[in-house]
């Protein structure tokens, strides 16, 4: 059984969306509104999502999407809209939807569309570890738990987002504009302190023992975690 979410507000497109995917394969849940949407998203793994770009109060469906993938969900989504023009589609695509499909459509091209996008997750994406670890600090992603040494240590959601992201990093410098744009999706560096706030909390909590730092600064560039080389 696969499992997808819809997002669209037009009563008539969601009932003839969800009662003609075959039941047999599809279950559908169905929402209307950008905020249902977006925390049903992330709420669950989804085999598609179904989104529409105009929703409810002038929201706009590519908002849902920017907000997915800036917290790296990548759930395989397809934008089904009214708008068809080329720019559009092209926005879309660039925003990180995996694909468009413009209405009005018929039934049997939506499926195959699915189809094509369920299959070409579960045959090009490798699966991943939801553990990473580094040294004897191990952070579950599914969990949201984080062990050093053997204890748990709390962390808070941005810190424990900052902390993964310097994981899938290790060994290699972040500069602050990689961090802001991959753990506050910012694609411009404001005049704040923000980064050097949360990476001294995050020190104070994972460095236990009062031994080297994890977390280092690259002076004039950013930051890089790996394990303290021993003296």
């Amino acid at each position: 059984m696969k499992h997808i979410l819809l997002i669209e507000d037009d009563a008539a497109i969601a009932e003839y969306i969800s009662s003609n995917l075959c039941p047999a394969t599809y279950q559908v849940v169905h929402v209307t509104e950008a905020n249902s949407g977006l925390q049903h998203a992330l709420s669950r793994a989804w085999d598609c999502i179904l989104l529409d770009r105009m929703l409810p109060m002038g929201v706009d469906g590519l908002d849902v999407l920017k907000a997915l993938r800036a917290v790296a969900n990548t759930t395989p989504t397809m934008v089904v809209s009214a708008l068809g023009q080329t720019d559009e589609r092209v926005r879309c695509l660039k925003a990180g939807a995996d694909d468009y499909l413009p209405k009005p459509f018929i039934m049997e091209e939506l499926e195959a569309r699915i189809e094509a996008l369920v299959r070409r997750t579960a045959t090009s994406t490798p699966p991943a570890s939801h553990v990473l670890q580094l040294g004897d600090l191990q952070v579950d992603l599914i969990a949201h738990a984080v062990f050093r040494a053997g204890e748990r240590i709390a962390l808070n959601p941005r810190e424990f987002k900052l902390l993964g992201y310097l994981l899938k990093n290790a060994g290699q410098t972040v500069t602050r504009t990689m961090v802001l744009e991959n753990v506050w999706a910012y694609d411009f560096q404001p005049e704040t302190n923000i980064i050097d706030v949360h990476i001294s909390h995050l020190r104070q909590k994972i460095d236990v023992g009062g031994g080297p730092s994890l977390i280092r600064t690259v002076r004039g560039m950013g930051y890089r975690i790996d394990v303290p080389v021993a003296m």
